[in-house]
Formats: C-alpha cells, sequence, structure tokens
C-alpha cells in the first residue's frame, strides 16, 4: 500500500532516488564506443563485443536484443547486414543494419557458441536454453562503461540505443530517417529520445543558407 508523505511514518525516510541520477542516460561518443570495444578484445570476452556491436547498429531496446535467434542474425554461416525483428513494445517489425565489425563480432561468437537456428543467439548463462535476462544486461552495460573509466550512474542500456541515433541526427539533422530507424510510431517520441531542443533547431537552421 505505501505511505502518505504526511505519515508520521515517512519521517526521517531516504527517499528511494536519493543519490540516483534521473532522466535520460547519456549517449556514447565515437571514441568512447571503440575504447568499450577494445575492453571486451582485451578481456576475450567475445560474447560482450558481439553484444556491445549488435546493441549499438540495431538501435534495439534490450529486451528485442535478448528475443534475437541465431537464425535472425545469420544465414548460410554468414551474419545478415540487415535483419528484422518485431518489437515487443509495439508489436511493430523494425529493420536495423549490421555494419563490418559487428557483423565480424557477432560471427566471431556465434560460430564459439555453436547452437542451432532457433537458438536463442545471447543464452542465460543459468540453463543455456533461455535468453540473457534485463538485469544481466544491465551489469554487463556497467562494467563496459566503467571498464573504460566512465561513471555508470551516467548510462545505462538505453545510452546503447541513443548511441547511434543521436549520431545520426548530429550529422543529417534527418529526425523522419531517426523516427524510421528506432521504430517510432510519433516523431514526438523521437524528439525526446535523442533531446532535441531549442538549441539543436537553431544550430540546425544556422547552418542552412537559403
Amino acid at each position: 500500500m505505501g505511505h502518505s508523505a504526511h505519515d508520521p511514518a515517512t519521517k526521517g525516510r531516504t527517499a528511494w532516488n536519493a543519490g540516483r541520477k534521473l532522466g535520460a542516460k547519456r549517449a556514447l561518443k565515437p571514441q568512447q564506443v571503440w575504447a568499450i570495444r577494445f575492453w571486451p578484445d582485451r578481456e576475450r570476452r567475445v560474447r560482450d563485443r558481439a553484444m556491445f556491436d549488435l546493441a549499438i547498429d540495431s538501435k534495439l531496446r534490450g529486451c528485442d536484443i535478448f528475443k534475437l535467434k541465431i537464425g535472425d542474425l545469420a544465414s548460410g554461416g554468414r551474419v545478415r547486414s540487415r535483419a528484422i525483428v518485431i518489437k515487443r513494445k509495439t508489436g511493430r517489425p523494425v529493420q536495423f543494419e549490421l555494419l563490418e565489425p559487428a557483423r565480424t563480432s557477432i560471427l566471431a561468437w556465434l560460430e564459439a557458441r555453436g547452437g542451432t537456428l532457433d537458438d536463442y543467439a545471447f543464452p542465460s548463462r543459468l540453463d543455456g536454453v533461455t535468453h540473457i535476462s534485463t538485469r544481466q544486461y544491465a551489469r554487463l552495460v556497467d562494467e563496459w562503461v566503467t571498464g573504460i573509466g566512465l561513471r555508470s550512474e551516467d548510462y545505462g542500456t538505453h545510452s546503447l540505443r541513443r548511441t547511434k541515433a543521436s549520431l545520426i541526427y548530429k550529422r543529417t539533422g534527418n529526425l523522419r530517417a531517426v523516427q524510421i530507424l528506432l521504430g517510432h510510431t510519433k516523431i514526438e517520441s523521437t524528439v525526446r529520445h535523442l533531446g532535441v531542443d531549442v538549441e539543436d533547431a537553431l544550430t540546425l537552421a544556422e547552418g542552412t543558407e537559403i
């Protein structure tokens, strides 16, 4: 049931969000992306490198990355350059690209992982059959960002989803393209996702001459 803010029992209690940084997590910068790529390579964590590269290129939520099966990513012994997934949140299909660094790392993981096309690409370490959990994914992201000296409070799983989308927007100013890539049904969702504000709009306007 919880307590009212006026109940005596709440006096002196620490708020649930005390000391936590709320709001949108930061997107990674290109140099930070490459630093994180180097970290699992150095630690010989093939799965982590593949999962990170997939998260960056696909721009998917963790819950959609988990349910990807080997057959969604690979065919004929090769990793697809484009793939499609039905988003869990909206039930709508969204297509994503996999560039060469991601294809290389995913293929290395799938060769080490083995399995059939119907198996999850990233199985749980508990039973090897079900996919990894949201909590496990969040812990991995914490390891990656702290492994290169970033504050875990500033970054999270959504940082990976925002990273490439933010970079595409900064380079092109094309909100509609980013909306399609993220699978948003409303442009307002894309604006909130990217944190677009008046300053961004003015900067784009100042760079456009007629």
